[in-house]
């Protein structure tokens, strides 16, 4: 089993920044798949920017050049550094991680998830 908890979101006025930061804790394959996605009201949950046990990112094309996904795996934790915010960045904010089944990361591979975060962005 692995349990994620993400870092506290926050509220921020358009072009401002927020890192969001997701703990890790028991269990991680050595070869895993770690993530944030957001849920937006009335929205299907959908992936913002990935990252693998190889150091393999990839990212949504409406987040590229803004987001910045990392992590330090001394610490079990990942981290997304958010900047140039824009309102249609507000959602609900969740850490996923899973075992790395194929060649790149799929959405199928996330099978652990954190309670989410609410980030806010006001125009």
């Amino acid at each position: 089993q692995v349990q994620l908890v993400e870092s506290e979101g926050g509220s921020v006025q358009s072009g401002g920044s927020l890192r969001l930061s997701c703990a890790a804790s028991g269990y991680i394959a050595s070869s895993y798949c770690m993530g944030w996605f957001r849920e937006a009201p009335g929205k299907e949950r959908e992936g913002v920017a990935t990252i693998d046990s190889d150091g393999n990112t990839s990212y949504a094309d409406s987040v590229k050049g803004r987001f910045t996904i990392s992590q330090d795996t001394a610490k079990n934790t990942l981290y997304l550094q958010m900047n140039s915010l824009k309102p249609e960045d507000t959602a609900m904010y969740y850490c996923g991680a899973g075992r790395k089944t194929e060649s790149s990361c799929r959405r199928w591979d996330y099978n652990y998830w954190g309670q989410g975060t609410q980030v806010t962005v006001s125009s």
